[in-house]
């Protein structure tokens, strides 16, 4: 049994944009945003696309985790639709990422 379970998957037009909701079981207190973005892209075969964690939330008396993703084909688009402090923390993160993988 998967860890990612896509509660949700609604194609937005007007923002050009998917918005993913889904569930990690048994992943409180393990699980960064990077690392759930991670998850996602390969749980739903987003590679090559945009994906932005919004919001993960524990659930109160379980082990589950509710993250909110918006995928994005551009990334120009995404900076216009999305908070700026959202996106820089994003980036910031991301270059971290890559430079733990060199």
């Amino acid at each position: 049994m998967s860890v990612v379970r896509a509660e949700s998957d609604v194609s937005n037009p007007f923002l050009s944009r998917r918005e993913i909701v889904c569930s990690f079981a048994n992943m409180s207190g393990r699980l960064g945003k990077m690392k759930a973005t991670e998850m996602v892209t390969e749980e739903l075969g987003l590679g090559g696309k945009l994906v932005i964690p919004i919001l993960l939330k524990n659930q109160v008396g379980r082990t589950d985790v509710k993250g909110t993703f918006y995928v994005y084909d551009d990334e120009d688009l995404a900076r216009k639709h999305i908070n700026p402090s959202i996106m820089t923390r994003f980036d910031k993160a991301r270059k971290a990422a890559e430079g733990a993988s060199e």
